[in-house]
């Protein structure tokens, strides 16, 4: 019984060093036959040849799986000398075929990958199949050798790709905007409420024109897009209340009461006397005045804060320092002295500029030692770096702040808002500071030297530039003053 057990286990692993030395001598003739067939798929597939050259690498899959086979079969070796002879041509001819054409159908394949990050298989899946079918048709006729006929199929499947992509990003700007104006209509809002109505719908075909001379830019559109979805939600609210007046289910005085409740219940807070006994407009001058004015008391507050803090840090590691050291104590304490009082300076030469300018001209600010004068009314005209004489007056202004800190470095800052392309609102930035550099040189005769124009574009908003009272007060011009501490 031993013996007999002893043979079995024998018999096993006698097996089991057949199939390890079976399965090591094929590994060893696939690394001597697939070689070179190996090499030339990686090749191919490292120029998407599958994409661009789809025939020849199809037979050269073909005769690879062909080859495996034969191997795994235990079939002549000769034969799979050939099918991976055969795959390796096939294989090579797939690359240079899809090397020419990534060259021959380069504005297509541009196209393509443009639309496929705009979505469009997804958004615009009909127009998108269609290209997809001549950039097929192009490749096709490309790897056969008709280059002729493979550049008009290309020029056909650019077309369609460009489309797909257009109607992709109307997609996703303009869809949104077209369901309210729908659902508007539905509802027959443009009977109760043209005007607002009309708005949207201008706005819609704005934004829809915009994307059509440029779709890269969609600051602009996007934008326009949701300043008609605004006005289509508002057409629908207003036509609502429009329509229970007309049913003489609320009076036109029961409307106007309803609309000072809110301005009422916001006097409240403000501390403000609700006086609308000739309409609104006086408590809204009083409204507009007392937010604007706690909007300035907190950003001077802020201001304090931060300086009283950086001020206290200071003082305390200096005064931990000289308490360290007993040589020249009294001489360093001098000098921290010194500076405490040039801060004080710079801080009441702060406070007299900010009394130079109205809220309207310019805010003014600090940021440590540093001025920024916020030009809120110094305008260009569109497009334009042409200094207007209607800011000479705030200029002359300017000129008496910088008065103010001899011998301060002048940094003229330009910026813009985001609509209109980046290169445009960089290179428009740059000539209103220049603009403005060379009025001083010229007008305030202030030295070349202490004066810096620089242009940031769209890089550094202030405000959101999502509605237009945002993006007026991106487009600014910025003084910023470095005060000469030394100087008195």
């Amino acid at each position: 019984m031993v013996a007999k057990n002893g043979l079995v286990r024998l018999v096993v692993l006698g097996v089991v060093l057949f199939a390890a030395g079976n399965a090591y001598a094929q590994d060893e003739l696939r690394n001597t036959f697939f070689k070179d067939a190996d090499a030339a798929k990686a090749a191919a597939d490292a120029v998407n040849s599958k994409l661009f050259a789809p025939k020849n690498y199809e037979n050269g899959m073909k005769e690879y799986r062909t080859a495996e086979s034969l191997l795994e079969r235990g079939r002549n070796i000769e034969y799979v000398r050939d099918n991976t002879a055969d795959a390796t041509r096939y294989f090579k001819t797939a690359t240079k075929a899809a090397k020419l054409a990534q060259t021959a159908l380069a504005q297509a394949i541009k196209s393509r990958q443009d639309g496929a990050n705009a979505l469009a298989p997804k958004l615009s899946p009909k127009i998108w199949a269609d290209a997809q079918r001549e950039f097929a048709r192009a490749i096709q006729l490309l790897e056969r050798g008709d280059l002729k006929n493979a550049k008009r199929r290309e020029i056909e499947a650019t077309s369609l790709y460009r489309d797909a992509e257009l109607q992709a990003i109307k997609e996703q700007y303009l869809s949104e905007t077209r369901r309210l104006l729908a659902d508007a209509d539905r509802a027959r809002v443009g009977r109760y409420a043209p005007i607002t109505l009309g708005k949207a719908k201008q706005l819609l075909a704005d934004a829809d024109r915009e994307l059509n001379e440029n779709r890269y830019d969609t600051d602009l559109p996007r934008s326009l897009a949701m300043r008609a979805n605004y006005e289509a939600k508002h057409a629908l609210y207003l036509s609502e209340i429009v329509r229970q007046v007309r049913d003489k289910k609320m009076t036109a005085e029961q409307l106007v009461l309803n609309w000072e409740q809110p301005m009422r219940a916001i006097a409240g807070v403000a501390d403000v006397s609700p006086d609308m006994e000739q309409g609104p407009d006086k408590l809204v001058v009083e409204l507009v005045a007392y937010f604007d004015q706690q909007a300035n008391e907190l950003q001077a507050l802020q201001q304090e804060k931060a300086e009283n803090e950086i001020r206290l840090a200071d003082m305390v590691e200096e005064m931990r320092a000289l308490d360290e050291r007993l040589g020249g104590a009294t001489e360093e304490r001098a000098a921290l002295i010194q500076r405490l009082e040039a801060h004080a300076r710079v801080k009441q030469q702060f406070e007299q500029v900010e009394k130079i300018f109205t809220s309207f001209e310019a805010r003014v600010f600090r940021e440590g030692n540093t001025i920024i004068l916020r030009l809120v009314g110094l305008n260009f005209d569109s497009g334009d770096a042409q200094i207007k004489p209607d800011n000479f007056d705030l200029l002359a202004k300017v000129e008496k702040a910088i008065d103010v800190f001899p011998r301060s470095e002048l940094t003229i800052e330009g910026h813009t808002d985001s609509h209109g392309s980046d290169d445009l609102n960089q290179k428009l930035s740059q000539e209103r500071a220049e603009s403005v550099q060379q009025y001083m040189i010229n007008a305030m005769r202030i030295p070349t030297y202490r004066l810096i124009a620089t242009g940031y574009g769209e890089t550094r908003p202030v405000s959101s530039n999502e509605t237009e009272a945002g993006r007026a007060r991106n487009r600014r011009i910025d003084i910023v003053i470095k005060p000469n501490v030394d100087a008195n």
